[in-house]
């Protein structure tokens, strides 16, 4: 039995977009429907994805880059990391680094931190 944990302050509820074929669209509203939270209930990120513990930075390389609409390819094109090395950075299979998380970051527009 988990002990309870302190909530942040930063709790809020957020929007999350999601692709999935349509016959599986109702399984996903039901499953959605049951997430609404209790007063007082909250579930971690690592609660709900335990597959994704420890994959965080790639998780976050290919999000941002989803987020801008980029490709891998267009993305080494703006970088000048070679789209290889950016495949593996996502598959976790290459180390980001402090000096190619400030190229990504700074053509994700985003914090390089949160890459390393």
């Amino acid at each position: 039995m988990q002990a309870p944990t302190k909530k942040h302050p930063n709790d809020e509820m957020v929007n999350i977009t999601l692709r999935v074929r349509r016959s599986a669209l109702p399984l996903l509203r039901k499953f959605a429907e049951s997430l609404e939270p209790a007063e007082g209930s909250s579930w971690s990120l690592a609660e709900v994805f335990p597959e994704y513990i420890g994959k965080e930075q790639e998780l976050a390389l290919r999000a941002y880059r989803n987020r801008e609409g980029l490709t891998q390819k267009q993305l080494a094109a703006l970088t000048g990391i070679p789209q290889r090395h950016i495949s593996e950075m996502e598959n976790g299979k290459r180390c980001i680094g402090k000096e190619r998380a400030k190229k990504l970051a700074a053509a994700l527009h985003c914090d390089y931190r949160r890459l390393i």
